[in-house]
């Protein structure tokens, strides 16, 4: 089995400046989806996200940095030779509205690779650097890369940074795909109509079981397994019958050498669009037949945010295994039809050590996890 460590988790969301207030909150089945105020969405289908309190861009540059800067507060120091992924779909595309709208922006924020370059040179690694742009499964493609590159050898210990703002680019292409929900987004429900946009975070310290245990390093868990896929069936809808997150799981499943009884909650997509989440009980229902595994989606609480979904749901899912609870699915009330997996408005016990995350992107992309409680 691979183990590779998580040392360090960090995140940023509209529930809070960092993952214990974000945990807290998602417990008690809080939401931060609220009226945007960062421009006027009177014109369009939603007028509701979930966005991070406070940041401010200090003249020119993205909100991004803030947001960033925001994340790293607390953050240990890094083994030497650390390397450095991120992941992001539009990167500081608030920047681009700036300069469309003829103010001043900052040329350094223009590549989609400015905020890894920044990253790298306000911790001062040195080393290659990559940044994952696949749609909304960026960040667990990044986690997946991470591992990869630590189980390979090619690294001893990797930071993933993920990140996504809500901009109102963004926020108008999924209001023309007629994707957003006006009264915010209710995964794994019945009414369920649509997603709600959100902005946010995460940090998270990789490294491998060996290089932890000769640091003196416990960790807060581990990634087991992964998996990646396209199923290549439409630009933006997913495969009816869950074909590639099916061969995602199973990859996954594989590679942490589990079967499927050893997976004892699942942290889905769940993004509240009526053909995702059917997609994705089609897909487990596949996988798991119909063992009833605690199931949940946190976008309800945080809304989706895109690039940054799986990073954050990395650092929850982790939690999640270290307290032996699953958080509610903030908007759901009552169950999808033919849906056998238990979700609930309400904590549910985790009895077991593995968790699956999944994340599904543009492009038929899907990804999963295998994430492992601590067991040393």
């Amino acid at each position: 089995m691979n183990e590779i460590r998580i040392t360090e988790a960090a995140s940023v969301t509209g529930l809070g400046p960092d993952l214990e207030t974000t945990w807290r909150r998602l417990l008690a089945g809080e939401t931060a989806i609220r009226p945007i105020r960062r421009f006027d969405a009177g014109r369009y289908s939603a007028r509701n996200a979930s966005w991070v309190e406070g940041l401010e861009s200090g003249g020119n540059r993205s909100l991004l940095y803030p947001l960033l800067e925001r994340l790293l507060v607390g953050f240990g120091p890094l083994p030497t030779g650390c390397r450095l992924v991120t992941a992001t779909t539009k990167g500081c595309i608030d920047t681009f509205e700036r300069v469309r709208k003829g103010l001043p922006g900052a040329v350094d924020d223009i590549p989609v690779s400015g905020p890894l370059t920044w990253l790298a040179s306000r911790l001062g690694l040195n080393g290659p650097g990559v940044n994952i742009n696949s749609a909304c499964a960026s960040s667990s493609m990044a986690v997946a890369r991470a591992a990869a590159m630590i189980a390979s050898g090619r690294a001893d210990a990797v930071l993933v940074v993920c990140m996504d703002l809500v901009s109102e680019f963004v926020f108008s292409g999924f209001h023309a795909l007629q994707a957003l929900d006006p009264a915010g987004c209710r995964p794994f429900d019945r009414n369920r109509n649509g997603l709600s946009l959100g902005e946010g975070g995460a940090a998270l310290l990789m490294m491998s079981a060996e290089t932890a245990r000769r640091k003196g390093i416990r960790g807060i868990g581990s990634v087991v397994g992964w998996g990646a896929s396209n199923d290549a069936t439409h630009v933006t809808a997913p495969a009816r019958d869950g074909c590639g997150l099916i061969q995602a799981v199973r990859r996954a499943m594989a590679k942490a050498s589990i079967g499927t009884d050893d997976i004892a909650a699942i942290n889905a997509h769940g993004t509240g669009t009526v053909y995702n989440d059917e997609m994705e009980v089609t897909a487990f229902e596949t996988v798991f037949g119909s063992r009833r595994i605690p199931m949940n989606s946190i976008k309800g609480a945080i809304g989706h945010t895109l690039g940054a979904a799986g990073g954050i749901e990395v650092a929850v899912g982790l939690r999640s295994l270290v307290e032996r609870t699953l958080p509610p699915t903030t908007g759901f009330h009552e169950p999808m039809e033919k849906c056998v997996y238990p979700v609930s408005p309400f904590p549910q016990t985790i009895d077991g050590n593995y968790l699956l995350s999944t994340n599904s992107g543009f492009g038929g992309i899907n990804a999963a996890l295998i994430l492992k409680g601590n067991a040393e």
